[in-house]
């Protein structure tokens, strides 16, 4: 054999089974020729072989995030950051600063905004009114399901009173019909955002590149896509035209309220394009908005009498477009926040011949009944979630707007991530950036930790719904990969894709806080080093 690379380690988890120990892979085009012992690197090597010797590192099957928005979140995540903002002064210092250098007509938007932060006051233009002097503004909230637009972003829009939308989207407005700055979901923010500037496409796809470099230095290695929004496709083909992406991604483009069968028909043909390192894959829907903005769809109401019913106006709609593209041989994804939302979700999967190759999947799953648990094991469904959700923005002690809004019966069965996998349910595990930080390392550590990594004095929420760490592994490998309908994939064996991870600790032995901020040695893509340590030599 001559390999292209070669890579060398102590503790090799191939998470393939097995009795043989294994020190060394051999990759020849983007593939897995070979696993063995150093011992078996003189049969491998050729002439224009690279041999990496991690040491004391520890090699994994890439990690892969099971959902986020690294294209569109471009856009999302325009202008000024307040994800990491926790008080009202401070959201009100960095929208002024960054208004205060630019012309009084100037745009400013912002991102990442906790509805926490106002500790329960209501949602209007005045909390950000006065920052801007007057500007239009455009501040999402934290989910990027709503948004806070200021009196000057609405005129611009023409946005005078409420809207009917052919989704349950809201222009929130005061007794007077008056819109008070607050819009829910897409459709109503989409009347703003079409007035406010873009950056230019060969712009966001410089920045993908080095979005997607930064995230293959937490050892990701790849991704499942949420969207194929707007210009996306003309950004990933920029991108690849300054080389090739240093993750591999797959795409699920969105199949909206209204779809007539040509819709359908398009969605269908959309699937196995691409690029090199990047295909459409599957079919993402929205069924309910979130709990923290009351657009999910609950069996019950919540305190404020809100998320009683779907995004789709229909959902017998839904459940039509759901089963043409599951008998068209696609793989569905369907965001559903609330019990009601996932039961339905269940509902309209039921009786589908399921296959490993087209796996149908629910993502998030905020809040789920015990009854549910089992439907997901008989129907071969899988559960998509993301535990940093639960670490970064609920409480254990009930305070925060999400648990509020749930009363603590329903909060407490939250993100119920250990009863899936002890049902025997894959779950797969991911970050939904940028509603929360895309660290791999990190999402690792939470899904076990159940608090923050890093901050050992928070309260875990949750704990008992903890993973072991072979679990949250598996859930950003394995179980990614039966997500994508690879069955066998995200494993490292003979025959697999050379998408290889190599952490400096142990990730099924370390401390979950340790791991979170130890760095990775090395991150393989398709059989080439996207992320290498600087003391990670090559010989």
């Amino acid at each position: 054999m001559n390999a292209d690379l070669v890579l060398c380690a102590d503790t090799v988890h191939t998470l393939a089974g097995g009795d043989r120990p294994v020190e060394a892979v051999a990759v020849t085009g983007g593939v897995i020729r070979a696993v063995g012992t150093r011992r078996d690197v003189r049969d491998w090597r050729g002439p224009g072989t690279e041999v990496v010797d991690l040491g004391r590192a520890v090699l994994t099957p890439g990690l892969v995030d099971g959902h986020f928005h690294p294209v569109s979140g471009l856009e999302l995540t325009a202008d000024v950051d307040l994800s990491g903002v926790r008080a009202p002064e401070e959201v009100h210092r960095r929208l002024a600063e960054a208004a205060g250098t630019r012309a009084p007509d100037a745009w400013v938007q912002a991102w990442g905004l906790d509805p926490n932060v106002f500790g329960g006051r209501p949602l209007t233009s005045a909390l950000i009114e006065d920052a801007v002097g007057g500007r239009p503004a455009f501040v999402r909230l934290f989910d990027a399901h709503s948004a806070l637009v200021t009196p000057a972003a609405l005129r611009i829009a023409g946005v005078a009173g409420p809207r009917e939308f052919d989704q349950r989207s809201t222009v929130v407005c005061d007794a007077d019909g008056r819109p008070t700055g607050l819009l829910h979901e897409s459709a109503a923010m989409e009347l703003v955002l079409r007035h406010a500037p873009v950056e230019p496409v060969a712009a966001r796809a410089a920045r993908l590149h080095g979005l997607l470099a930064e995230m293959a230095a937490t050892g990701l290695t790849g991704g499942h896509v949420m969207d194929l929004l707007g210009d996306s496709q003309d950004v990933l083909a920029a991108a690849e035209e300054l080389g090739d992406l240093p993750l591999r991604l797959r795409f699920a483009p969105w199949c909206d309220p209204g779809v007539d069968s040509d819709g359908i028909a398009e969605l269908v043909a959309l699937q196995g394009r691409g690029g090199r390192r990047w295909q459409v894959g599957a079919v993402k829907f929205m069924l309910d908005g979130t709990i923290d903005n009351g657009t999910a769809w609950l069996e019950a109401p919540d305190a404020l009498g809100e998320s009683t019913s779907a995004l789709w106006p229909d959902v017998h709609d839904y459940t039509a477009a759901l089963r043409k593209l599951a008998g068209a041989g696609v793989p569905t994804a369907t965001h559903a926040i609330g019990d009601a939302a996932v039961r339905h979700v269940l509902d309209a999967l039921d009786g589908i011949e399921q296959s490993a190759f087209t796996p149908h999947r629910v993502e998030h799953v905020e809040t789920l009944p015990g009854t549910l648990i089992g439907r997901f094991l008989r129907q071969g469904v899988v559960a998509s979630m993301q535990p940093t959700h639960c670490s970064h923005f609920t409480k254990a002690d009930h305070t925060d707007n999400w648990s509020v809004r749930l009363g603590t019966r329903r909060a407490d069965r939250a993100w119920r991530c250990r009863d899936l996998r002890d049902a025997g349910v894959p779950v797969v595990l991911g970050s939904d950036w940028p509603v929360a930080p895309f660290d791999a390392r990190h999402g690792l550590a939470e899904a076990i930790l159940r608090r923050p990594a890093l901050e050992p004095d928070v309260p875990p929420v949750g704990p008992t719904q903890g993973l072991t760490a072979r679990m949250a592994l598996e859930g950003y490998t394995s179980h990614a990969a039966l997500a994508a309908g690879e069955p066998g994939g995200g494993r490292i064996a003979v025959g697999g894709r050379a998408d290889l991870t190599a952490f400096t600790v142990d990730p099924l032995r370390a401390d979950p806080d340790e791991l979170a901020e130890a760095p990775i040695a090395l991150t393989v893509v398709d059989g080439a080093v996207a992320h290498r340590a600087a003391e990670t030599l090559a010989r």
